[in-house]
């Protein structure tokens, strides 16, 4: 071939690439965000982890070997704050097997802490959508109107935020009454004005956009623009701050149980099983190890999950 062939056929080869990448349809925003999130390999962890977690609750009927709270009384070789028995670890084969001991009450700890997944997502997801619904209502509304609305609303955001989250969670509580549905009314509120204070620097900054102009000159209500356009472009941020805020709902809903405010006995959930037995760190560690585990683990899955998401959600760190 000579030396035009060649340099003809580099030209033609260059403006069918050119041509390519022109017609080639963009990937969307979610999509992008989708494949980057799968390249953060911490943010994958904490996928795993989270899901692992979710389908251990979705199952706990048929994970946990026992009824949470059925006492073992009556079964051979079982008493009162045994260790954990794993025939495959070297336990006995005649002794019967609690994979995580036994507690006070004589119940199969494994069971109480496969049960006690249920509680504690359960509470984390609803505290944050809870908190997300109420705060992106108020956040959007105060930046969209502004005026004495958003005087007022982000003063009483300010109020909440000068108080100590836990000090005010403890507060509101003791106030409701002790119960795991005050406690989750109690943390949603303290929670709230993170998402109304994001929610509404996103609308600030949002409903000067040319699209949102040029949709009020086609004629579109305020009502319409807030809900089809400024809302849907303000959501990013708060996807990422939801997915950390399941983390810190489920460290304050354990810190409100252990302290006897939040879950009720005979309910399993990890904190008022840490403060049940928080005096036998050293004579039944295991006792204490497991819920401590179980909350760390949960605990570290949403906030990896959550700095993924960040990161593939953040377009200056995309570029």
């Amino acid at each position: 071939m000579s030396k035009l062939n060649r340099q003809e056929a580099m030209e033609k080869l260059v403006a069918e690439s050119t041509t390519d990448q022109l017609f080639e349809k963009p990937l969307g925003q979610w999509r992008l965000a989708l494949r980057r999130f799968r390249e953060r390999k911490s943010g994958m962890v904490g996928l795993f982890l989270i899901s692992a977690l979710i389908l251990v609750a979705i199952f706990a009927p048929l994970i946990a070997p026992f009824d949470p709270n059925e006492d073992l009384i009556g079964e051979r070789d079982v008493k009162r704050y045994q260790e954990p028995c794993v025939h495959l670890l070297g336990c006995p084969e005649d002794q019967s097997q609690h994979l995580m001991g036994i507690d006070g009450n004589v119940r199969d700890y494994f069971s109480r802490i496969v049960f006690g997944s249920r509680v504690s997502l359960q509470l984390g997801f609803f505290t944050v959508t809870l908190a997300l619904v109420v705060g992106s209502a108020i956040g959007a509304v105060s930046g969209y109107l502004g005026g004495w609305f958003d005087n007022i609303a982000m003063r009483f955001m300010d109020v909440i935020l000068g108080f100590p989250s836990l000090l005010l969670a403890i507060a509101i509580v003791a106030v409701l009454g002790p119960g795991l549905r005050n406690a989750l009314i109690a943390i949603a509120i303290v929670t709230l004005p993170g998402y109304a204070r994001v929610m509404r620097a996103q609308v600030l900054a949002i409903k000067e956009s040319d699209y949102v102009a040029a949709s009020q000159a086609l004629g579109a209500s305020p009502r319409q623009v807030l809900l089809r356009r400024v809302i849907p472009n303000a959501m990013t941020p708060l996807v990422v701050l939801a997915t950390l805020g399941v983390a810190t709902a489920i460290l304050e809903a354990a810190g409100l149980s252990f302290l006897g405010l939040g879950a009720q006995p005979p309910l399993a959930e990890w904190g008022s099983m840490l403060a049940d037995y928080r005096n036998l760190v050293f004579t039944a560690p295991h006792l204490v190890f497991f819920p401590g585990l179980a909350i760390m683990i949960t605990v570290l899955g949403f906030n990896l999950m959550g700095d993924g998401l960040r990161d593939a959600l953040d377009p200056t760190l995309n570029r």
